[in-house]
């Protein structure tokens, strides 16, 4: 299994990161997906030294909307902080995750689409997918994918807890779906009905730890050994093993992040 999408360099894993670590090899997890935050150095400081121990590891580097404010007036410099950190990582994959949040609004919506544009821009650049964050702003994430992608871009949608329309759009894009503990919650429902649609070819999963623990671990720190309870939901949903789905997923990760 992989996790695709968690937030391992975070300050909330720094006191027991080697017993976070043991305990996804132990879960059978072969790497994880490491969001880092362009241009913070402690982040990239704790991912350094997962990597260290665990190699497999690859990481995604972006400006997240909420942090879009710091760029105000000079969207293009959010793409030059993280293409400079990529270009300096040789376990970066991805530019991510960026996007759009309408939800918080910690940034202004025309600034969190400058920023968005610049980064979607250096992901064709660079040749790299994009690991996308949106949340009610669903017409307006996927057209700066179409209008900055031209049709070039690949990438995921993260945490899906769309609508049936936004797992659409995003499909025809090209792109990934990936479910979190969210689709665990006894009132997902709409989401899992949502996930069932989705093909199997196109699904990812992940913690996105240390946030949204699944079932039975809601309101604990999640880590990526719970990426398990994910897998096995989808498994159900789909139809398939938990052996079976563990096994796409995995090569949808290789296929999308070639790690």
């Amino acid at each position: 299994m992989i996790d695709s999408h968690c937030h391992l360099a975070d300050e909330a894993f720094r006191p027991d990161l080697d017993a976070v670590i043991a305990r996804a090899k132990e879960a059978a997890l072969e790497r994880v997906l490491i969001i880092l935050e362009g241009g913070n150095s402690r982040e990239a400081e704790q991912a350094a030294r997962i990597e260290a121990s665990w190699p497999e590891v690859r990481v995604s580097i972006g400006i997240h909307p909420h942090m879009a404010h710091e760029f105000a007036g000079d969207p293009e410099r959010a793409r030059d902080v993280v293409r400079e950190q990529i270009l300096r990582s040789s376990s970066a994959r991805a530019v991510g995750e960026i996007g759009l949040d309408y939800h918080y609004d910690h940034s202004p919506r025309d600034v969190q689409q400058q920023v968005f544009r610049a980064q979607v821009r250096l992901a064709r650049e660079l040749a790299l997918p994009v690991v996308v964050h949106t949340r009610e702003a669903d017409a307006d994430t996927i057209a700066v994918l179409k209008d900055e992608g031209r049709g070039e871009l690949r990438g995921v949608l993260h945490c899906f807890t769309g609508t049936p329309a936004l797992a659409r759009a995003g499909l025809e894009l090209g792109f990934h779906i990936s479910f979190a503990g969210i689709v665990t919650f006894p009132k997902a429902v709409a989401l899992r009905e949502t996930a069932k649609v989705v093909p199997d070819d196109r699904l990812l999963i992940e913690t996105d730890s240390p946030f949204l623990a699944p079932v039975p671990f809601r309101g604990k720190r999640n880590e990526p050994m719970h990426v398990r309870q994910v897998v096995e939901t989808l498994a159900g949903l789909h139809g398939r093993s938990v052996h079976t789905l563990a096994a796409q997923t995995t090569a949808n990760f290789h296929s999308l992040f070639r790690p």
